[in-house]
């Protein structure tokens, strides 16, 4: 590990027969920060986080992680590690307490102040008084709060999360985030894959985006949106009304994109202008986002 640097990948390549899920994708992941992962299903965000997490092994190219390969130092890899992946693999016939026991034996963890652990990191989760409850009686944000706490057992210096928040209420992904947070400024790197655009501009430093297993774009969300679209947006019906719609294509240079219009300029003026217009129907003005910019680069159609 040099220069501060937790993740080296370069020219990696992972291929299953014909596919090739990771073509010749190369980054780098500071220590201390937040990196996203983004791209549609199938782009390679997870194959991709299960070789830097010695879960898979790669067909081409390089990758380090806390300075050494992942594949050939799996063990020593691993110990160092946190890892939240999409399914649990807890034991449903014990509880919480005994669930993180186990899972703290592969560590060698025990005794009073592994239990002091077990304690706080609850605590940290907003799990605390849950200890004797049985793993079937949790909820889905429970469960997913406790995959986060176990994986914080051994004290790792990289949170390996393969979307954390996906198919929670709005509550419990907020309590996640501000957690990660909080584990980002103790020092603890994080490699999140999400769906949510919003969760990646929450959170990350840093965004890479995956297409078709290839490295599209990278940079902070900000400079994503500044580099890659205009600063404003007026959104309207495309349908109710298809006559204006194809008037402000023409005069406006406004984009259809199912039931729905775009308009993009860095006048929020002059979109708010044609925002006033009457027969213009649910129409709003609101600054350009990260989404808008993940289905410039990535197509607004359906990839499966």
């Amino acid at each position: 590990m040099a220069n501060g640097t937790v993740v080296q990948i370069k020219d990696v390549v992972k291929t299953y027969g014909e596919l090739r899920a990771v073509d010749g994708v190369s980054l780098s992941i500071s220590t201390g920060i937040c990196y996203a992962l983004l791209g549609p299903n199938g782009a390679g965000k997870s194959t991709l986080s299960k070789m830097i997490g010695a879960m898979l092994p790669s067909d081409g190219g390089t990758i380090d992680v806390l300075g050494l390969d992942p594949w050939k130092n799996q063990s020593d890899v691993k110990t160092r590690l946190g890892v939240v992946m999409q399914d649990d693999t807890f034991d449903e016939d014990l509880d919480v307490l005994s669930n993180l026991e186990i899972y703290g034996m592969f560590f060698w963890r025990r005794g009073k102040a592994f239990d002091e652990k077990v304690r706080a990191l609850l605590k940290f989760m907003e799990l605390d008084g849950r200890e004797k409850m049985p793993i079937q009686e949790l909820s889905g944000g429970m469960r997913r709060r406790l995959m986060i706490a176990r994986a914080l057992l051994n004290d790792p210096q990289l949170l390996l999360l393969d979307e954390p928040t996906t198919g929670l209420d709005p509550q419990v992904r907020h309590a996640i985030w501000a957690a990660l947070r909080k584990l980002k400024a103790s020092g603890i790197t994080i490699v999140l894959t999400t769906h949510y655009m919003e969760e990646a501009a929450q959170l990350a430093d840093r965004v890479g985006i995956l297409h078709k297993g290839k490295l599209i774009a990278e940079d902070s969300p900000q400079e994503l949106i500044r580099r890659n679209v205009p600063k404003f947006v007026l959104e309207f019906d495309a349908l109710e009304r298809p006559e204006v719609c194809a008037e402000l294509v023409k005069s406006s240079g406004a984009e259809q994109h199912g039931d729905r219009g775009y308009v993009f300029s860095d006048d929020e003026a002059k979109l708010r202008a044609i925002c006033a217009r009457p027969d213009l129907i649910g129409a709003a003005v609101r600054p350009a986002s990260l989404e808008d910019v993940f289905l410039k680069l990535t197509g607004r159609g359906l990839n499966e």
